[in-house]
């Protein structure tokens, strides 16, 4: 007997996948109390880009894996 339930053998479009083709959510608690660390302004949720924007600094914070990348050198300009 074979274990049909292979990666190989799953059709396409399976729930496995959905998944990681869809970013991951951020807890919108989290996101209500988060500050941009460096102007300690608010922040914007770019769900598509699963990123946090800080139009004050000009700078947008990685989410990787759900989790916000808080840290100013890991932050991508918007300058």
């Amino acid at each position: 007997m074979t274990d049909e339930t292979t990666p190989e053998n799953q059709p396409s479009g399976t729930p496995a996948e959905s998944a990681a083709a869809d970013p991951i959510a951020v807890d919108p608690k989290l996101l209500e109390i988060l500050v941009c660390p460096l102007t300690k302004g608010p922040l914007e949720y770019d769900h598509a880009a699963q990123e946090l924007v800080s139009r004050q600094a000009k700078l947008a914070y990685p989410i990787r894996d759900g989790i916000p990348i808080m840290l100013p050198e890991e932050a991508r300009s918007l300058a």
